[in-house]
């Protein structure tokens, strides 16, 4: 029986990557690289920091990668405050109400650091639905680690079997799949150029993973 959720965030409850995306090409701009979409891609499910190491070591920089990170975080933070393009993703706000009404524990685990899950959670009013939060920025592995999922899992009281993880990345499914745990692959115009091989359903809309339906599986 399903007993908890782990929920990614960018993606999966909101579409941040359009913020994202401008953050780190102004940040590109900033230390004159030009980073291409095959490139870029490759990033989703990665946290900030291990994204800017990567990009100090491809690119031969000089810079920190911490210092890179800086200037996209700076980047955000203007962009989170002043631009109109954030919101939830369709249908999932009323599939966290209903996994809430019905006792399922819900923890999101995210790549994304505490920082900007705290905003999201606040600006949409989320934090009444979840019992934990952890962000990939805290911990020595980023997905596709299984790390997050089995120490989000663990948070739940419950065992991994009775748990499923809803990502849309191909390093969050890689990370679910390494951790043990279902995984339901959110298939979106969000997230583009993504490998769903190895999640245990493909889902399009939320409502294919509803209590009922999803009970059905476990």
């Amino acid at each position: 029986m399903l007993k908890a959720v782990l929920f990614d965030m960018d993606g999966v409850i909101v579409d941040t990557e359009p913020l994202h995306r401008k953050a780190y090409h102004q940040m590109f701009g900033d230390v004159n690289i030009e980073v291409d979409s095959n490139l870029y891609e490759s990033f989703t499910g990665q946290s900030t920091i291990n994204i800017c190491k990567r990009l100090v070591e491809h690119f031969n920089l000089n810079d920190s990668p911490e210092y890179l990170m800086g200037l996209k975080r700076k980047n955000y933070k203007y962009l989170f405050e002043n631009d109109d393009e954030l919101a939830l993703i369709d249908g999932v706000l009323d599939l966290i109400k209903e996994y809430y009404a019905n006792g399922v524990k819900l923890v999101v685990a995210s790549s994304a650091s505490m920082n900007g899950i705290n905003q999201i959670f606040e600006r949409f009013d989320l934090n009444k639905y979840f019992m934990g939060k952890f962000s990939g920025a805290d911990l020595k592995k980023s997905k596709p680690h299984p790390e997050i999922f089995l120490k989000a899992a663990e948070h739940t009281g419950h065992h991994k079997s009775q748990c499923m993880v809803i990502e849309d990345s191909t390093n969050g499914i890689k990370a679910a799949y390494a951790a043990g745990i279902f995984c339901a692959g959110f298939k979106s115009i969000h997230s583009s150029g993504q490998d769903y091989t190895l999640a245990n359903i493909v889902i399009s809309d939320f409502t294919e993973i509803s209590v009922l339906k999803i009970q059905e599986l476990f």
